[in-house]
């Protein structure tokens, strides 16, 4: 007498949702990869022009400048950084970066 190798519905429902899970995972980590790459693509660009932006440094405090479109960016905080260090003085972070850029 010969056995049927025929799964039973509990074996199809345990592989028809290992296999969902397992597309879940492959899906969260395909995506995770697509959002860093596209972070990547963005890292230190100018959101004006696109340009490379560089950082520099003006009073101890770090900004970003375009050196395409002359746009200064500033990160989260360094505002406040500005208004402290130039408690007392007038103007003087300003006027740094401004001696500092090249007006065409």
């Amino acid at each position: 007498m010969a056995i049927e190798n025929k799964p039973s519905r509990n074996e199809d429902e345990y592989f028809a949702k290992r296999d969902a899970e397992l597309m879940k995972a492959q899906r969260a980590k395909l995506d995770a990869e697509r959002k860093s790459a596209a972070r990547s693509v963005h890292y230190m660009k100018c959101p004006k022009c696109g340009a490379d932006l560089q950082e520099e440094e003006h009073n101890h405090v770090k900004i970003d400048r375009c050196p395409e479109c002359k746009g200064m960016w500033l990160d989260a905080g360094e505002l406040q950084l500005i208004r402290e260090h130039e408690t007392g003085k007038v103007g003087g972070f300003i006027s740094d970066v401004l001696k500092g850029l090249h007006f065409k």
